[in-house]
């Protein structure tokens, strides 16, 4: 097995329609600058509320990735 050396980095994402595409759309987002992404760990969740409902998710997460060379 090859030793690895990871980083990770703290993002958050938004979605009006869920925690789910809050976390898809940071890692997306991440993925088009970042290689090697390999895991993540939800840390917060929050939202906006609007007229006694759900209007925004935000979700914080640590995403790891491996470092090169």
């Amino acid at each position: 097995m090859n030793e690895h050396t990871y980083k990770h980095i703290e993002l958050t994402g938004s979605s009006t329609t869920s925690s789910d595409d809050a976390i898809r759309n940071a890692i997306a987002q991440a993925s088009k600058t970042v290689r090697n992404l390999h895991w993540f760990e939800v840390t917060e969740t929050r939202g906006h509320i609007a007229d006694g409902k759900v209007a925004h998710w935000q979700v914080t997460l640590k995403v790891g990735f491996t470092l090169e060379g």
